[in-house]
């Protein structure tokens, strides 16, 4: 199972790199050619465009709405990919078992194993893969959407609050909002899988990773993380909700033993 999640990052990852990364600093127009362009990224840019002349030439806004119309979009994939994530927490003492019972490395032994496992998945409808399918339909919704935003030269002729869009942040907050953000997010996406050696690494990692990139990318850009991060807090909340309280109730208990 562990292979074929990595053959599936593996697949996302060269599908970042293939769809236009090359193309970062070209402007997207509606002359720009390729399936990538012109069913993903222009649309996308129009759609950013459009917003802001309905919001009286604000393009700060307009990347707002859109990050939050988009986020509703693929927010039915969201909650499947995360019901079964939690399918299959609920299952790993019973895949454990399994993996004691028939440890031996033998290839009739190893067979076993997969035969109980699918009978396990199939017993409690559980697909392993399932999770990551609703990843492959969102994540070029999300790269897209990125690249609409670096590569929509409007948008960095404007300006919100206190920044350029198309200029880093000056005074760093927007770039240090998305790290804390990030780092929010993470944890709370982490409960029920705090043992797990990767996901730690990931909780630091990747909001380190957040500020770094955002110091010296557009603020627009900083502006969309920041966003994106506050809903997918707010959709873990309500998603996660009875979880993110047994695990506070957990830690106080702990806490107050100690």
């Amino acid at each position: 199972m562990k292979k074929r999640i990595m053959l599936v990052a593996g697949l996302l990852l060269l599908m970042a790199v293939l769809t236009g990364c090359m193309e970062y600093d070209q402007p997207i127009t509606e002359e720009s050619s390729g399936f990538w362009n012109e069913y993903i990224v222009y649309p996308l840019s129009m759609l950013i465009m459009k917003m802001a002349e309905w919001m009286n030439g604000s393009y700060g806004l307009s990347i707002i709405i859109v990050t939050i119309l988009l986020r509703f979009a693929i927010l039915p994939l969201m909650i499947k990919q995360t019901k079964n994530s939690k399918a299959m927490q609920a299952i790993q003492p019973e895949m454990q078992k399994l993996r004691e019972k028939y440890s031996s490395k033998d290839q009739k032994t190893q067979q076993k194993l997969q035969q109980e496992t699918m009978a396990l998945f199939q017993k409690h409808g559980v697909n392993p893969l399932a999770g990551c399918f609703p990843l492959l339909i969102q994540m070029p919704i999300l790269i897209g959407f990125y690249h609409a935003i670096v590569r929509t030269r409007e948008i960095a002729n404007h300006n919100f609050l206190w920044f350029d869009l198309g200029s880093p942040d000056p005074i760093y907050l927007l770039p240090l909002i998305a790290g804390v953000t990030t780092f929010i997010q993470q944890k709370m996406m982490m409960v029920g899988m705090e043992d797990n050696p990767q996901m730690k690494m990931m909780l630091y990692l990747m909001p380190i990773m957040i500020v770094v990139f955002a110091v010296s990318f557009p603020a627009a850009l900083s502006l969309y993380w920041v966003v994106g991060n506050i809903f997918m807090i707010v959709q873990t909340y309500f998603i996660k909700g009875p979880d993110l309280k047994k695990q506070t109730a957990a830690g106080s208990a702990g806490g107050a033993k100690k």
